[in-house]
């Protein structure tokens, strides 16, 4: 069990920004002491490293100013993944409990067994999250250590990534001076950070809409049924702003943040802004309006990919808790109220880091909801298989080079 003194940092590495939360105390109750977001610098594309040396250059900037804030220094790390070569499926497994009762080892057993699906070489298994465990017949069974029976079987949700980003995005941290306790996706870790226990339990779609990407993980009934990283992002309609307004990057990106609404109608049609021109020219004013409606087009595209995820998962009647939107994105004026038009019958909201101490009011922003959810251990016995812990553990953690980490939690 952690100790009060425990410290940990959570690195969410995102196509636009890396975020870097520090927390101490005990996993039940985790005190925010340092953070900080710096620009990715081009390091990262649509979730995945493309550029080593700018993408440790980020870490190590962010890490040193949340450090800073923090007053400690920081060796270790938990790494927040995504990208569309992340995604997840369900799996089953079955094994024969050997002495009438089960044990830690049968739940290995079984979970080993779900998990054993034959993957491309290329791709690597990230997480393995039960769903329910059937005794004999008998379903919904969260922990059937001790139960008496002769056949266990376990519903799992497997998520996999490409096995390259994950060796890239840890050899950045390596670089950074930096061990890496474990990688999550971001999708799961945002979960951890922002859904209550009842709107995991009731249903709801968590949409972590980054830069570059847009983590997806659809819960019910407390489990993880289906995960999917999209190649959408918040950069995306910033260069539609660009390219519509006539306008550098950089300047769409402060004028979708400063003035943007998902909805037009929301916005008053003689209302006007300064936009800054390409070439040196002087700025120029436009209508608002145009602005909104260059951005509507792009979210219903992105909350259509939504619907679409939900359909696949197949259980769109279910989510009675509806949607929670996090992220940079979701920051995004009348977002919520454009997912409701478009996703009829499922409630929207935005969704904050919640259920942690100190700087509280700091991280209250969708924009850190990965970082904080790294920190925190709500997922932290479902992620890996009960074997993978203990190989970790045996193995005092990091044992020195990227693959052979990998090696040891797989």
């Amino acid at each position: 069990m952690a100790k009060v003194n425990d410290i940990v940092a959570g690195l969410d590495l995102g196509s636009s920004k890396v975020a870097c939360v520090i927390a101490e105390g005990t996993p039940g109750d985790r005190h925010v002491i340092g953070v900080a977001i710096v620009p990715s610098g081009g390091g990262l594309r649509e979730g995945q490293v493309v550029s080593i040396e700018r993408t440790t250059e980020a870490i190590r900037q962010a890490v040193d100013e949340a450090s800073r804030m923090a007053g400690c220094q920081i060796s270790s790390v938990r790494l927040g993944l995504g990208g569309p070569s992340t995604m997840g499926f369900n799996s089953n497994g079955t094994v024969a409990i050997r002495n009438g009762r089960v044990t830690e080892i049968d739940v290995e057993r079984v979970l080993e067994s779900a998990r054993a699906v034959p993957l491309p070489a290329d791709k690597q298994v990230l997480h393995s999250l039960a769903q329910e465990y059937i005794l004999d017949g008998h379903d919904r069974i969260r922990t059937p250590v001790g139960m008496n029976g002769v056949r266990l079987e376990a519903r799992v949700h497997v998520i996999t990534t490409a096995r390259t980003a994950l060796v890239n995005a840890i050899e950045c941290a390596t670089r950074a001076n930096l061990e890496v306790e474990r990688v999550m996706f971001g999708g799961l870790a945002a979960s951890a950070a922002v859904l209550t226990r009842e709107e995991r339990e009731l249903g709801c779609v968590m949409v972590d809409i980054g830069g570059g990407t847009t983590d997806i993980a659809v819960w019910y009934d407390h489990a993880l049924v289906h995960t999917v990283s999209l190649d959408w992002g918040g950069d995306e309609l910033t260069r539609q702003i660009a390219r519509g307004l006539r306008t550098p990057v950089k300047d769409a990106e402060i004028i979708k943040q400063e003035h943007g609404s998902a909805l037009a109608t929301m916005v008053d049609e003689d209302e006007t802004m300064s936009v800054p021109s390409v070439g040196g020219r002087g700025p120029q004013t436009r209508q608002r309006h145009l602005l909104c409606e260059i951005l509507e087009p792009g979210l219903e595209e992105l909350f259509a990919r939504v619907g679409q995820e939900i359909d696949v998962a197949g259980c769109r009647e279910l989510l009675a808790a509806g949607i929670v939107l996090t992220g940079g994105t979701s920051r995004l004026s009348a977002i919520a109220d454009l997912g409701e038009e478009l996703l009829v019958g499922m409630p929207v909201r935005i969704g904050s880091p919640r259920g942690v101490g100190g700087l509280a009011d700091v991280v209250d922003d969708p924009r850190y909801a990965s970082a904080v959810g790294l920190c925190m251990d709500v997922f932290e016995h479902a992620s890996q298989p009960l074997a993978a812990q203990k190989k970790k553990k045996s193995s005092g953690g990091f044992i020195g080079g990227v693959r052979r980490l990998i090696d040891s939690w797989f």
